[in-house]
């Protein structure tokens, strides 16, 4: 028994002395690394009492300190009762003279980013888009400002003067945004900028006193980057690529292959081989979405973004706005016309027309909105009992909504060198006139919801042309059935039989 004691005994002692003996070794750097963190702690101290204009922000050197203490928990036990060092100085209640009590408040953390940066993209010689997001009760409560900087790189040696201009904001979201709202600013410079020697996009973003009103804190981030050399001023003058260009919102969820495949083959038939389609995935385009894609994408019709990154920030609606503002600054100058709907709304000009008329028709306006045909997304015809499964989702929802005197969403298209800044039903950011008079001349017909559901879409058949049903009255309009037939020889001819069976 006293053998074993004492051989504990001398373990405790050996566990002792290896724990002395690393701490020993390890002195000279532990050392440097508290006083790297006392240094750091001090200059944040400072910044505070500075003037916010700097070349980097107060919210860059607490993410620094943020990060080194990070580095340093996983080397030092520290105890939980041990100060953190990168905290305030806390402030305590006083008891002031003649008894009044003088409370203290002491901020921790932040609620939401001063700033999140998307793209940025040229609109001329001399200006530039900036698409991000910012914290939504900074703009509604306070009054958050830009200031743009463009620093030309150095010509043979010589320190080229950057030039500043105040940026424009423009909210194209209406309110809707949520933790955060869509923030589009304009830098438009007194001279043209870049040329042969290139340079870089600042953007000054400052709460202007917004969320604590001792600190006007500035964030100072580049947005975009131009190499020497790559400016090509023709860019802005040249015909577009492109006669007509889809610009998607974010598709999300359980998306149904099937009908993204009807709602592909029908619009690439319709705009024609001078179109191309612009698709955002948000979380929608799973395997099956993606295999009914790739086929138009290897045609060059289709180009798909993965914007999944997005769903990170609080905005409305997968930041729809953010992102169809994306889509028409990076496009702008590569197509005439611009279009803005759903994969649940299809497209249709009359039999006596063709897109390209109905658009030479409306050619001075810059933005014109489309009248909606709401379908029902459950009622096909009882002749269709036995092979609905056969025919595709429009071709066998027939009966439309004929309630008449409400108003119905619009969606729209726009000549997109004219505008600023866009929405999701229409632009209130644009130069030149707008139309709501297009009436019988183009429309879209509207499946809601049918996108979203992984099934067969009749779920009652009905007889007659009339049909009273939750309320509503249904009428037969069978002008996308006739048009079905056309767009399924149109799909095969262009891409073979690769998509025949794919699934709801």
């Amino acid at each position: 028994m006293a053998k074993e004691e004492k051989r504990e005994k001398d373990n405790n002692n050996n566990g002792k002395k290896m724990f002395v003996g690393i701490v020993w070794n390890c002195a000279a750097e532990l050392k440097l690394l508290l006083t790297a963190l006392l240094f750091l702690c001090s200059l944040a101290t400072v910044f505070q009492f500075l003037p916010s204009q700097l070349p980097f922000s107060v919210s860059d050197l607490r993410y620094c300190i943020s990060t080194t203490t990070a580095a340093a928990s996983a080397n030092l036990s520290v105890s939980d009762s041990a100060p953190l060092l990168n905290s305030p100085p806390v402030e305590k209640d006083q008891v002031l003279s003649g008894g009044i009590v003088k409370r203290s408040f002491n901020p921790y953390g932040s609620a939401a980013y001063n700033f999140i940066l998307m793209s940025a993209y040229r609109g001329g010689a001399a200006t530039f888009a900036i698409m991000g997001l910012s914290s939504k009760p900074l703009h509604v409560f306070g009054k958050p400002s830009y200031q743009c900087e463009w620093v030309p790189n150095p010509v043979a040696g010589e320190i080229l003067e950057p030039i500043t201009v105040a940026g424009q904001k423009i909210l194209p979201d209406w309110g809707y945004g949520q933790v955060y709202t869509v923030v589009v600013v304009n830098c438009t410079f007194p001279i043209p900028t870049g040329g042969l020697s290139g340079g870089k996009l600042l953007i000054h973003a400052s709460t202007g006193g917004a969320g604590d009103r001792n600190f006007n804190l500035t964030d100072t981030i580049e947005a975009l980057i131009e190499p020497p050399g790559t400016l090509n001023k023709t860019h802005f003058s040249d015909p577009p690529k492109y006669d007509y260009l889809y610009c998607g919102s974010s598709l999300f969820g359980n998306l149904s292959p099937q009908r993204v495949r009807e709602w592909l083959a029908y619009h690439i038939k319709l705009f024609g081989v001078r179109s191309h389609f612009i698709i955002h995935d948000a979380g929608g385009v799973h395997a099956d979405v993606l295999e009914v894609l790739r086929p138009w994408m290897e045609k060059g019709y289709v180009t798909l973004h993965d914007v999944r990154e997005q769903e990170r920030f609080d905005g409305y609606y997968h930041n729809q706005f953010l992102i169809v503002n994306d889509c028409l600054h990076r496009y702008k100058f590569m197509a005439k016309w611009m279009f803005f709907f759903d994969v649940d709304e299809f497209i249709f000009v009359p039999k006596k027309s063709t897109i390209k008329s109905v658009m030479d028709s409306l050619s001075d306006y810059t933005q014109f909105t489309i009248e909606q045909m709401p379908m029902s997304n459950k009622l096909c015809q009882s002749e269709d009992a036995g092979k609905s499964y056969r025919k595709w989702g429009f071709e066998k929802l027939v009966y439309k909504d004929s309630k008449t005197g409400i108003r119905r969403d619009r969606k729209y298209a726009v000549q997109p060198r004219n505008v600023f800044a866009t929405g999701v039903h229409m632009s209130e950011n644009t130069v030149g006139k707008t139309t709501h008079k297009t009436e019988g001349r183009i429309m879209y017909y509207h499946y809601h919801g049918t996108i979203s559901e992984r099934r067969e879409p009749c779920q009652k058949l009905v007889n007659g042309p009339v049909v009273k049903m939750d309320g509503l009255q249904y009428v037969v309009d069978s002008t996308m059935r006739e048009a079905a037939g056309a767009v399924k020889r149109f799909e095969l001819m262009m891409i073979g039989s690769r998509l025949q069976r794919t699934r709801q």
